[in-house]
């Protein structure tokens, strides 16, 4: 098994470029976390964000100071640039609308090498007050190695960059952790149905984090 840096990130500049960005979003956009004490003090888990804005990301790695692997679309990886940027914050491509194995074989190994993991479960950015149809990649990850997930609200960010949109305006942004949902791990081969049942508790676990977190951050 490998170690939390032998991928050839950095601990070290993740936890850099964190304090730098989350600063930043707390001065412009005042952003404020609820239930923080939601977060699993040690071990695994997987932090499962609503996603509405390129922001998210940043944004949901201030609710520990922890280093969190987030899976990240390739074409973030296709530039030099963001290849050595994405790589050295151990970000883990994942080519969308596939059953992408290599990258939940990173997922595992990232989690097994003792890493909390965030996975958006939306697969990309929506739009809206209601979330869209959630991909069983969580769940099925939660399940084969029985590790929590933490469902994470994240109001305002979308009014600040939404899709398409190229520049930001002010607005607060509010953030609200749920409690875990703590399956057991799968004895054998993971059901379907077991996926099924747990992606849809998370979605209404999700669907209420991101309900209030709205609220909180006075979107209508």
């Amino acid at each position: 098994m490998t170690g939390p840096a032998d991928d050839g990130s950095s601990p070290g500049f993740y936890r850099f470029a964190r304090a730098l960005i989350t600063g930043g979003c707390r001065l412009l956009f005042g952003v404020r976390v609820t239930g923080r004490e939601n977060v699993p003090a040690s071990g695994v888990y997987i932090v499962a964000p609503s996603h509405r804005s390129l922001l998210d990301i940043p944004i949901a790695a201030g609710i520990t100071p922890r280093r969190i692997r987030f899976m990240a679309k390739e074409s973030l990886f296709k530039t030099r640039l963001g290849a050595w940027l994405f790589g050295m914050l151990g970000a883990i491509r994942v080519e969308r609308g596939t059953t992408d194995r290599a990258a939940l074989r990173a997922s595992q190994a990232a989690l097994e090498a003792g890493e909390p993991l965030a996975i958006f479960p939306e697969g990309t950015r929506r739009q809206g007050p209601v979330l869209g149809e959630l991909y069983n990649g969580a769940a099925y990850v939660a399940l084969k190695l029985g590790v929590p997930i933490v469902p994470v609200g994240i109001g305002g960010s979308e009014q600040i960059l939404a899709t398409q949109k190229v520049f930001p305006r002010l607005h607060r942004v509010r953030v609200v952790v749920g409690e875990p949902l703590r399956p057991a791990a799968a004895a054998g081969t993971v059901k379907r149905s077991e996926v099924a049942a747990l992606t849809e508790e998370l979605r209404q676990r999700l669907q209420k984090c991101f309900d209030e977190a709205r609220a909180q951050a006075g979107v209508e």
